[in-house]
């Protein structure tokens, strides 16, 4: 099994869920030691009550572990080692090196720029590893303040897709040697 070290923002860390953590997840999502060795909690009751991308996650970690740092990461405030959130890729990347990111923030915790904290972290640690060339980001067409953040970040709009679960979204897109050179990563 490989390692990885959190990924460390301004004010989040960015950790991998590992496989052995996505077995007891597959079990009980709700077990109040899940967190406890990484000494983190979980009172915002994160990927408990909504499993988010589980459902497609725990398969796919099951069939190669390696994989488990593209997969989830959940994150964590550096303040008081609260899961507020985490985001994801939804696979490695395909034959024309694209990664599509999925994310989300605790209701009590969204508008503070946590999101796009927790998207920077990530495509900066994604954008060095190998063959990544192109970042996807999905948002439901209803999204305004995600599709303002996508746009804002010089995202182009690429189409839409229909999401069996979250209905109609519009796909952005970028260059990962763009976000390299122009965002800094």
């Amino acid at each position: 099994m490989i390692t990885t070290p959190p990924i460390v923002t301004p004010r989040l860390e960015l950790h991998v869920v590992w496989p052995d953590e996505y077995r007891r997840l597959a079990v009980d999502r709700a077990d109040p030691r899940l967190w406890v060795d990484r000494g983190f909690t979980n009172p915002h009751r994160h990927l408990v009550d909504d499993p988010g991308p589980l459902r497609h996650r725990i398969p796919r970690v099951a069939a190669d572990p390696e994989a488990a740092p593209f997969y989830l990461r959940l994150a964590v405030l550096r303040a008081d080692h609260t899961i507020v959130g985490s985001a994801g890729f939804h696979d490695r990347p395909d034959r024309r090196g694209m990664v599509e990111v999925g994310l989300g923030v605790v209701p009590s915790q969204r508008g503070q720029g946590l999101a796009q904290e927790l998207l920077h972290g990530l495509w900066g640690w994604v954008v060095t590893q190998p063959g990544v060339e192109v970042l996807r980001y999905t948002v439901a067409v209803s999204n305004a303040p995600s599709q303002a953040m996508i746009r804002k970040l010089g995202f182009a709009w690429c189409g839409q897709q229909v999401d069996p679960v979250d209905g109609t979204e519009d796909i952005f897109e970028l260059d990962a040697r763009v976000y390299r050179a122009r965002l800094g990563a």
